[in-house]
């Protein structure tokens, strides 16, 4: 546990809206030279592949707009709370989201929300670029341990997030004896909220796939399997059994 003072105060900014207006697309296809995520500890993680490199399942407009502009907010809306209430940045986002109780009441929504959508979408950029191939090792044998075969957590996975009203994130969380479930969560919430760790997850907000599909979550959340890397996510696997899994 920590302590963070109570003597700042900030008014905390909503998270960019996903934009259908093609002067907005316009605007996130000049590229990542024209990201401002403001100045301060926060950062916005660069993506280590190109912005087309997803198109079998997530279309070039909409990675510019998800990641340029609203995961560019989330960091930007840190790095203003941050100003008002430096202490924020010294602790482990992990462990500041797990105790959001200890935050100052003036920052604690802006920290709630922009911090889960800051970690939320550090995972999501993460276990993205692969092509689909499936897992391999220790994490193949516990899919089909507590699934019983990948085509079934995928069923799960899907179901759950297709189910979700409004907006949110689907998740596989794993315990440090590798044990792993899907659960759900509104808005930019996280189970790192419980203290619980993160394997993997998808964004079912609007934004991350309106331009492309519209109302068809569901084709989306099928498609985006085609995109992950299994090899990063059977990192945070190990990583996760040695209790070194952090967002």
């Amino acid at each position: 546990m920590f302590n963070l003072t109570r003597r700042h105060m900030i008014v905390a900014t909503a998270g960019v809206m996903a934009a259908l207006a093609t002067t907005r697309i316009a605007a996130a296809q000049q590229g990542a030279g024209a990201v401002d995520s403001g100045e301060g500890p926060f950062k916005l993680p660069p993506l280590a592949y190109g912005y087309d490199a997803l198109q079998v399942a997530i279309d070039t407009d909409t990675m510019h707009l998800h990641h340029d502009k609203h995961h560019a907010a989330y960091v930007a809306n840190l790095n203003a709370a941050a100003k008002q209430a430096p202490q924020i940045a010294d602790h482990p986002m992990e462990r500041l989201l797990a105790n959001l109780d200890q935050v100052p009441d003036s920052v604690r929504m802006t920290v709630r929300n922009n911090l889960g959508g800051h970690v939320n979408h550090s995972m999501f950029w993460e276990i993205m670029g692969g092509t689909g191939a499936g897992p391999t090792g220790e994490l193949a044998a516990a899919i089909g341990r507590d699934f019983g075969a990948l085509d079934q957590l995928q069923a799960t996975f899907n179901a759950a997030g297709t189910k979700i009203f409004g907006s949110g994130w689907v998740f596989v969380t794993v315990t440090q004896e590798g044990k792993l479930g899907v659960e759900v969560r509104p808005n930019q919430d996280t189970p790192l909220m419980e203290g619980k760790r993160v394997l993997f997850g998808n964004d079912v907000w609007e934004h991350a796939y309106y331009l492309r599909y519209q109302n068809r979550r569901a084709d989306y959340l099928s498609a985006w399997w085609q995109v992950i890397d299994w090899t990063k996510i059977g990192e945070r696997y190990a990583a996760a059994r040695q209790g070194k899994l952090t967002i």
